[in-house]
């Protein structure tokens, strides 16, 4: 895929950023030393860390380096650098592992956060959030569109996996921590209408849709995936939309 772009992510900031609070909220933590925030994006999970956590060492590590250029303008009082979810695993003396809407995007994430709690400290602290949501409409039509184009043979493998029960994930970690606390909270985003949904996911999910097809193909493909977003969603009483979107949450304690 192209390298991500922060303004088209930050459209829907305080909406992105509600999950990032929401799971902080239930870090256990008073006062960690060095804390990192996995696929830190633009920053804006970043600036909440720094924010809760005033006097820790906070490190934002991602993989893009135009999300780490927003990030280091947005919070100059933390470090950034590159780093691959994939293989990446916190140095001694990490307290806290902060990943909100990254590890869905790594093909073997359950060995890659089985990695990380294992590394933690004692008292260190995994926190997790992954969109679980492409069992909704918004997936589902981009698949449904992929399906029937011109384009179908390229973007067959296009769609995320689907994440895997909420037991795998508890079985996969409780054997390095002594604490596994999993829940899931649906979110219902009030957007302006199906262009903004379309909007929404033309920064995350659609993109891998998308992103292969030269412009002309593009756009025919976000224009057949509009007009079922918009049967999909219809219209509430004052012309909004509701965005239902599941995520699933992990806080793991070593």
């Amino acid at each position: 895929m192209a390298d991500w772009s922060p303004s088209t992510y930050l459209k829907f900031e305080d909406e992105r950023t509600r999950p990032a609070r929401d799971l902080l909220a239930q870090v256990p933590l008073a006062a960690p030393g060095r804390v990192v925030d996995m696929g830190c994006g633009p920053g804006n999970s970043t600036e909440l860390l720094v924010e809760r956590f005033p006097d820790a060492e906070v490190i934002g590590l991602d993989n893009s380096p135009n999300m780490l250029a927003e990030a280091r303008q947005r919070v100059p009082g933390a470090r950034f650098d590159v780093a691959d979810a994939n293989s990446w695993v916190p140095e001694a003396g990490t307290e806290l592992v902060f990943a909100n809407a990254i590890y869905q995007w790594v093909p073997r994430h359950i060995e890659a956060l089985q990695n990380v709690a294992a590394a933690l400290p004692d008292g260190g602290v995994l926190a997790v959030q992954m969109p679980d949501n492409v069992g909704e409409p918004s997936h589902q039509l981009m698949r449904k569109v992929a399906s029937e184009g011109p384009w179908a043979e390229r973007l067959k493998d296009a769609a995320r996996a689907p994440l895997p029960p909420v037991r795998t994930y508890y079985d996969a970690l409780r054997p390095a921590v002594r604490r596994v606390e999993i829940w899931h909270s649906d979110y219902n985003h009030v957007l302006d209408g199906p262009e903004a949904i379309v909007e929404w996911v033309k920064a995350t999910g659609l993109r891998p849709f998308i992103d292969p097809l030269p412009a002309g193909e593009r756009e025919q493909f976000l224009a057949n995936y509009l007009g079922l977003i918009g049967e999909a969603y219809p219209r509430t009483v004052d012309g909004k939309v509701l965005l239902r979107f599941p995520r699933l949450f992990i806080v793991a304690v070593k």
